[in-house]
């Protein structure tokens, strides 16, 4: 069992020695596992983009 297992963390270790060693560029999987690892270290910012990207979209979306 890996450590990652070990620990109840799964933060896709293998599927970046995978991506390593296989060499193909895969530009959207890297940025959502980006995306993933900084709301993991930093979830307030994370929190505040969200709410500020969903309140511009929501007034840009009003009905009326």
């Amino acid at each position: 069992m890996s450590q990652a297992t070990k620990t109840g963390h799964s933060y896709g270790t293998n599927s970046k020695q995978e991506h390593a060693q296989s060499g193909e560029l895969q530009p959207s999987k890297d940025f959502v596992q980006y995306l993933k690892e900084y709301a993991q270290e930093k979830p307030d910012v994370a929190a505040l983009w969200c709410f500020g990207i969903g309140f511009v979209v929501g007034w840009k979306l009003k009905p009326w």
